[in-house]
């Protein structure tokens, strides 16, 4: 006989995921600024971090209207560009600032 795992929500483990999943911390906005190899990601807490461009293959080889055509995922919870395949996480963001 074969059986299913159930999947169960959990809470979260990791600080990140708590702050993200859990506290409600969010993207807003993301700005993106090619010619200085930077994006500026606005918090919903009103901070800000500052990621380069160039850390990412994807993302270092675009052209800017291809770098500033993005959206949002759920919310607030990463970005999405189709275009480039590309889906970049806040978490991720986060582990890198900090």
């Amino acid at each position: 006989m074969k059986t299913l795992n159930k999947i169960v929500n959990k809470r979260a483990t990791d600080d990140f995921d708590i702050l993200i999943f859990e506290k409600g911390l969010r993207a807003k906005d993301l700005l993106i600024y090619p010619d200085l190899d930077l994006m500026v990601v606005i918090l919903n807490s009103g901070k800000t971090m500052e990621i380069k461009i160039s850390d990412f293959k994807r993302l270092k080889k675009a052209n800017e209207k291809q770098l500033k055509n993005w959206k949002m995922i759920d919310q607030g919870i990463g970005f999405r560009w189709e275009e480039l395949d590309e889906d970049l996480s806040l978490c991720g963001f986060i582990k890198m600032s900090a």
